[in-house]
């Protein structure tokens, strides 16, 4: 019998079951949200949790126009009075706001009007609708026209609603995805006044004053600060990621997660899967990131070595966490990431509505942000604003740690005159200088003490400070990981002076002890015979190191 697809990118419900596409039953979401009725419901939660399919199943489930076989043997199909009443019932409207992304207001506008034409254009037998007057046949067509005005767009959405529920005899359901993008990329672009007008109104005239709505549903990241968008709006039912409600109908439970890996055959790799992409916990739940399984999931059944990667990095540009690095010369909030790379967890008061003006002016706007991205999650409970904050799991730990090291390439020429006086050192083979000036560097920079990361990786962090460093010298050779003599040398170094050559050979002192650390680098560069890379081009004059690191220390020590 053949496996079902892996649904990778797949936000169409229907798509979903009809293409045979493993899914994860998350159908009780109907169920819920009718038995906790909400005039207005807003759900935030971080980006590749499957909001968009979870958009995609109401529509499918409320509409006249969908196929209901779909839902035959999952959850909600046992809720047969639910069914009987709302299956099928309701003309919905459901609208993506994420492509409302321009560069500037005027083509934002443009694209915002596109879409509601789309919108309009999928329900066309309104203009023939025997239900609808002649002067509704005609306003609806002015929901088609590309050049409607920013008074039109304002109450589109309200007008539609009342033409199909004068159609159907039956009030709208409204569902709108990914409704803060387009403030996201207003705030970036520049015209972030112009677009929360724009929402505004248009949420106003479709939320608050329509009569022809029977509930709403939207989804996004942040919770945009009422007072922004949802002015006067008392009927908002909002559920972010630390609310119980509803917690486990976004992202992959343990359980799910196990019987996805089994069903695929991949079962023995649940831990390495649960370390890197496990952690999230929204209210009382402990969650898996849907997009990194899948993705997984879909590598390592054709290739069971392949190792765990960064699935999420390149779906946002980590704008969250690079603000957050560059806050830390800020003594405080260095510690602060030094404990959560460590592991830790840190108490902080978290402010969950804002904007986007607000959002980057403080680190405590900062810790806000990261959190209802994604970047950091809750430990327990919260106690009021108080939030124990962690780093999910390993993969957004490997964010940070790439965030840490981009943040000091950038700025690592600030220390000019300290890092040459460095490459000077290690050049004339003065090791106690050496270790000097690295140790002062290294207690400037963020360090890793992470508990769930491998001594390799420990190593690679020191590994990456030294070749970030060596940098500044551009007219010296420095080779990473070079093939030498038996094996691979970490840094291999050539400078301006034809006769000479450098090894450095990094260890991260686990326990503690620098000195066996620095004596076993040493060690492996000879039996590895690293120094043959020189000899064979006649370089004679070779100064071999061995560096070992532990926190905020380091040791040096040269053979020649």
């Amino acid at each position: 019998m053949m496996q079902k697809k892996l649904p990778i990118g797949i936000e169409s419900f229907e798509d979903m079951i009809k293409e045979d596409f493993y899914y994860v039953d998350k159908t009780g979401f109907i169920a819920e949200l009718l038995h906790n009725w909400g005039f207005v419901n807003l759900f935030t939660r971080p980006r590749r949790f499957g909001k968009s399919l979870n958009m995609s199943m109401l529509e499918c489930f409320f509409s006249p126009d969908s196929d209901k076989h779909v839902f035959e043997g999952l959850k909600i199909s046992g809720e047969t009075e639910l069914c009987s009443a709302y299956m099928g019932k309701y003309p919905v409207i459901s609208i993506s706001l994420k492509g409302i992304n321009a560069p500037s207001y005027e083509l934002a506008f443009q694209l915002a009007v596109q879409l509601i034409n789309e919108t309009a254009a999928k329900v066309q037998y309104l203009a023939e609708s025997k239900r609808l007057s002649e002067y509704d046949k005609t306003e609806y067509r002015k929901l088609l026209d590309s050049h409607m005005t920013e008074a039109a767009f304002y109450g589109s959405m309200k007008k539609l609603s009342g033409f199909l529920e004068k159609h159907h005899n039956a009030k709208v359901i409204l569902l709108i995805d990914e409704y803060d993008v387009p403030l996201a990329k207003a705030y970036e672009n520049g015209y972030y006044e112009q677009m929360i007008f724009l929402i505004r109104n248009l949420f106003e005239q479709a939320l608050k004053t329509n009569g022809s709505l029977k509930f709403a549903v939207l989804t996004g990241c942040m919770r945009i600060s009422r007072e922004s968008i949802f002015t006067g709006l008392n009927n908002l039912k909002v559920l972010t990621a630390s609310d119980e409600r509803f917690s486990g109908y976004f992202g992959f439970t343990d359980q799910e997660v196990k019987k996805l890996l089994e069903y695929y055959h991949v079962e023995d790799h649940c831990d390495e899967v649960k370390k890197w992409y496990d952690g999230y916990q929204f209210g009382d739940t402990h969650l898996y990131c849907p997009w990194d399984v899948l993705n997984h999931c879909d590598r390592i059944r054709h290739n069971p070595s392949v190792q765990p990667e960064n699935y999420w990095i390149n779906t946002s540009s980590n704008d969250a966490v690079k603000k957050f690095i560059q806050e830390s010369e800020n003594a405080a909030v260095k510690r602060d990431i030094e404990r959560l790379i460590a592991g830790e967890t840190i108490i902080k008061e978290i402010h969950q509505e804002l904007t986007y003006q607000d959002m980057y002016r403080s680190a405590d706007h900062i810790w806000s942000l990261l959190y209802t991205t994604g970047y950091l999650t809750q430990r327990g409970r919260p106690d009021g604003r108080k939030y124990k904050l962690a780093i999910p799991n390993q993969e957004i730990r490997d964010i940070f740690l790439t965030q840490i090291m981009e943040y000091f390439k950038e700025n690592v020429r600030k220390d000019g005159e300290m890092l040459h006086k460095f490459c000077d050192a290690l050049k004339s083979g003065d090791a106690a200088a050496v270790e000097s000036l690295f140790t002062g560097y290294l207690k400037k920079t963020i360090s890793i003490r992470d508990t769930f990361a491998q001594k390799e990786s420990r190593e690679s962090f020191y590994h990456g400070i030294l070749l970030g460093i060596l940098g500044i010298r551009e007219s010296w050779g420095v080779s990473s990981n070079q093939e030498m003599g038996e094996g691979y040398g970490d840094i291999l170094i050539e400078p301006d002076d034809a006769d000479l050559g450098i090894i450095i050979e990094v260890k991260y002192a686990r326990d503690g002890n620098l000195s066996a650390a620095c004596e076993k680098a040493l060690r492996q560069v000879d039996e590895k015979k690293y120094e043959e890379y020189f000899l064979d081009d006649g370089i004679e004059h070779i100064l071999k190191y061995g560096i070992a690191c532990y926190k905020k220390r380091c040791k040096v020590e040269l053979v020649k």
